[in-house]
């Protein structure tokens, strides 16, 4: 038994033996990708364990986020802060050893993985992010930034249409620090996958533009230790794919979807244990292996040359170095509350009528120019969304430019939005119309999920949408965000709200924002102060002894207020709350929410699904919204169709009071 095989028997041992602890989880990749995870943890990644945190580590994302037992052993054995008590906890509640990698819970993770596919497309994001800050920052003989994502995936991300959105677009940017290794074992959970995924996956990834070393052995370290090295010469991505046997070392369950998701069972890990000539009891490492696997004086040796570039750097570039301190550290510039406010005041001022799609343009104008940082992009929408502001540049080969062309592909857009964040140094935002948010709805979920403050821009948010119909017209969309746990949904009125959506979502440290924009121009309205936008919800205009409160939300705020004008004729006094944020709202104290919404009678108004707002809703308060998908026609015929019209919110209002 060689010593590259002891200590990848060690991943083997402790993954099994976690699993039948704990009753369920997945021994079979961590078992068949462990002599790949031994030859790159121990001779190519670069990383230090004692600081997980250090910003030219190298990225690894285990995109087959259910063999989690391999990262989460691999982590412990080459000294992370990861005890051999968390490895025994697996899979239970409050350890540092979840189910799937949590990146907010066990240091040294660096993404949220377990939906097939998400992991490569952050890793698409990561590469990216490097990229453009080695662009942007380093130097003749001063590469500051300079390291590589690597990639474990399998044939369930493969298979997921993600990993051809993603994939893709990395062979156009060559990206070629970005390496995946491919566990190609040809099983998953049902069984052979040669009845299922028949891809020649190889001339596939060639197709993309990627530099494909096929036929790897995985069990063959001189092999795979050959293959990193000429992956990392390439100037184009690459994926390596690794024949590998699922089990390995288990006589019986090995090749087989037997092992894949299911704890080996006391037996078949005795014959195990016999097979790979492993002598120790469950969890035991003895100190030899420890000794060999102990990364920490290494990952320090190679952090602090790191530290002697970075002294380099600050000595001879001071005013870079300064600007990639405050991007590390995600600070904004100094001087964006006076720009971000004076843009509110000007709004404030302003008494034309946009959409607040090109209120969020006129943001972006004032704001692009003093964030580096801000790297744009759209779903081939960008006209329609108003992303590319005027100082924009697209993103070229090199990685020099700031704004990025997705191309049809919402969903990886999304999840590559959350791995230039995960990585640092980096602020994303990207639009789409609103309706497309099915096709991301996952990785929106996990930007919540990982708590990570990108910025989503959706237009279109409405029946306002027009004559495109109703495969084109959100109705539910907005619900399903703000039913989200984590991410604050802004649905703005006007220039302000807008403005003031873009103060939040550029401020936010640990949440994602959703920018909701109508498509349509919306009335500027007068407030006597805009700090109340930032509490969510804030009563907007009131008469003396009102009757009725008029709740709305973006475009349907000029709907309100034109009611109140109309009321007024009828000498039937009202108030107006405008609702922009309803995440923020709800985090108010009972008191302001009462307070703002009062007890008088309320008429709920938004083009949308009504049922989200029933929770405020009492007695006879009614919600005018749209619980059916919408038709094709002008905006005019449609909202009188619908009944969002001054007359028919009246009929609403003469029932209730």
């Amino acid at each position: 038994m060689t010593d590259q095989q002891n200590l990848a028997n060690a991943i083997r041992a402790l993954s099994m033996d976690a699993v039948q602890r704990a009753g369920c989880g997945h021994p079979g990749m961590p078992m068949g990708m462990a002599d790949i995870a031994q030859v790159l943890w121990t001779k190519h990644l670069k990383y230090n364990p004692s600081n997980p945190d250090w910003f030219d580590r190298d990225r690894f994302v285990l995109s087959n986020g259910h063999g989690s037992m391999l990262l989460y052993s691999l982590l412990h054995l080459t000294g992370y802060d990861l005890s051999m008590d968390e490895l025994k906890n697996f899979r239970q509640l409050g350890s540092k050893t979840p189910g799937h990698p949590e990146c907010d819970v066990t240091p040294g993770v660096e993404t949220t993985t377990g939906p097939l596919g998400q992991g490569i497309a952050n890793a698409v994001g990561m590469a990216m992010a490097e990229k453009i800050l080695a662009k942007r920052f380093n130097k003749k003989n001063c590469p500051i930034i300079d390291h590589y994502t690597y990639v474990f995936c399998g044939d369930g991300c493969l298979m997921e249409g993600i990993s051809h959105e993603v994939c893709s677009l990395a062979g156009t940017h060559k990206l070629n620090k970005l390496i995946v290794l491919y566990d190609d074992n040809k099983i998953s959970i049902d069984g052979k996958v040669e009845g299922w995924f028949t891809d020649n996956t190889p001339e596939r990834f060639k197709s993309y533009g990627w530099n494909v070393i096929a036929d790897v052995d995985g069990h063959d370290f001189q092999s795979i230790d050959k293959a990193l090295e000429d992956a990392k010469s390439s100037n184009l991505p690459t994926l390596i794919c690794c024949k590998t046997e699922i089990g390995k070392g288990s006589p019986n369950k090995s090749g087989s979807a037997d092992a894949h998701g299911a704890a080996l069972g006391e037996e078949e890990i005795k014959l195990t244990r016999e097979n790979i000539q492993w002598q120790y009891e469950p969890f035991e490492i003895p100190d030899e292996i420890y000794k060999a696997w102990d990364h920490k004086k290494q990952g320090q040796e190679s952090e602090e040359k790191w530290q002697e570039v970075l002294a380099d750097f600050e000595k001879n570039h001071p005013e870079d170095s300064k600007e990639l301190h405050r991007l590390i550290t995600g600070s904004l510039p100094s001087n964006f509350e006076s720009i971000i406010e004076n843009l509110i005041n000007n709004f404030s001022e302003d008494e034309n009528s946009y959409a607040s799609r090109k209120c969020s343009g006129m943001c972006l104008d004032a704001i692009g120019p003093i964030m580096p940082e801000l790297i744009g992009g759209s779903a081939d929408l960008s006209p329609s969304n108003n992303t590319e502001w005027k100082g924009t540049s697209h993103l070229a080969e090199d990685g020099s430019g700031n704004y990025l062309n997705y191309g049809v592909r919402e969903f990886g857009m999304s999840a590559i939005m959350n791995g230039m964040i995960l990585h640092g140094g980096i602020r994303p935002y990207a639009g789409t119309f609103l309706t497309f948010l099915d096709y991301a709805r996952n990785a929106v979920r996990m930007s919540a999920l990982m708590k990570l403050p990108v910025i989503y821009v959706y237009t279109h948010d409405s029946i306002g949408v027009g004559e495109d119909g109703p495969t084109h017209q959100p109705v539910e969309h907005i619900s399903m965000l703000r039913i989200t746990p984590g991410i604050y949904t802004w649905r703005p009125c006007d220039g302000v709200e807008t403005a003031c959506a873009w103060k939040f979502a550029l401020k936010s440290k640990a949440a994602p924002s959703a920018l909701i924009l109508s498509r349509q121009s919306l009335d500027a309205q007068k407030r006597e102060t805009n700090d109340s936008i930032f509490l969510g919800g804030y009563e907007l205009a009131s008469d003396q002894n009102p009757k009725i409160t008029l709740v709305a939300s973006g475009s349907e705020v000029s709907l309100a207020m034109k009611v109140r004008d109309q009321l007024n004729e009828q000498k039937i006094s009202s108030r107006v709350v405008s609702m922009p944020c309803t995440e923020i709202f709800d985090e108010q104290s009972s008191e302001y929410q009462r307070e703002t919404l009062g007890d008088l009678p309320k008429i709920f108004i938004e083009a949308g699904q009504s049922d989200f707002w029933k929770k405020y809703c009492e007695g006879d308060d009614q919600v005018v919204g749209i619980d059916k998908f919408g038709e094709s026609a002008p905006i005019d015929d449609l909202m009188n169709h619908f009944g969002f019209t001054v007359e028919n919110i009246i009929k609403q209002i003469n029932k209730t009071i």
